[in-house]
């Protein structure tokens, strides 16, 4: 049975749908208060009503956390609503497949202001009031989880700079976890494989016709958010520094 996470707080970013939603849920039924942020109030406050219809506590906060302003507001109010943070899920992210060649540089733009740059300001946010929750928690224990992929291991030709974002989250998360490490704050790379999300349905429809003809099935959100059960649950001795989870058929 999971560790309770009562009197805790979490945040989740890009928590309007899939497994960030997921996660969200997930972290209420174990007691967590938490804290939605997307850019989208709409779906954010339909989780929201879900997590809250089913007896937990959650709060919807519209930020495009690529301005680091608003960035930095979705952490001081969830602060300011609950009175601390324990737990900080970084999974905001876009994924724009295609060659290099070709591609308007937009896309890319885009994808490391989400994917990293939005990553950077919630995180630097954040670190303080992670480090006072792991001081003044019974648990003793705080938790950053980054959200990476499979594309942080294995770059392939159309995915050349989602790949350079998502090894960079890689390389910043390793350096961070030694960082923090020793004042309690755990933190984690969580890399999934394909996921049935939204995010495949950022890209052009030739580029969702080739990913459709995968043959294996996708992942669901629930898949991950009990992966993010398993991290944040684990007693203060122990941290799962790295986890890469992937469809059985996902070579």
């Amino acid at each position: 049975m999971a560790e309770r996470l009562d009197g805790t707080v979490a945040l989740i970013t890009g928590a309007s749908s899939g497994l960030g939603a997921e996660s969200a849920r997930m972290l209420a039924s174990l007691g967590a208060s938490v804290a939605l942020v997307a850019r989208r109030k709409d779906k954010l406050d339909e989780v929201v009503a879900e997590i809250v219809k089913a007896g937990g506590a959650a709060v919807a906060i519209e930020a495009d956390i690529t301005d680091r302003t608003q960035a930095e507001h979705a952490v001081a109010a969830t602060v300011n609503t609950y009175g601390r943070l324990d737990t900080l899920i970084n999974n905001a992210g876009v994924m724009l497949l295609g060659n290099v060649e070709g591609t308007d540089p937009d896309e890319w733009d885009r994808m490391i202001k989400v994917n990293t740059s939005g990553m950077l300001y919630v995180t630097g946010a954040a670190i303080p009031h992670l480090k006072a929750a792991a001081k003044s928690s019974p648990r003793k224990v705080a938790d950053l989880i980054n959200i990476s992929s499979s594309a942080g291991h294995q770059a392939y030709a159309i995915n050349g700079v989602y790949a350079l974002t998502k090894f960079g989250v890689n390389g910043y998360t390793e350096s961070l976890r030694q960082e923090l490490a020793p004042q309690g704050v755990r933190v984690h790379t969580l890399a999934p494989g394909a996921v049935a999300t939204e995010l495949f349905g950022h890209n052009t429809p030739e580029v969702q016709e080739m990913l459709s003809s995968d043959a294996f099935e996708p992942m669901a959100p629930a898949d991950i958010a009990e992966a993010v059960e398993f991290i944040v649950t684990r007693p203060a001795r122990a941290s799962v520094n790295y986890v890469w989870i992937g469809p059985t058929g996902q070579l």
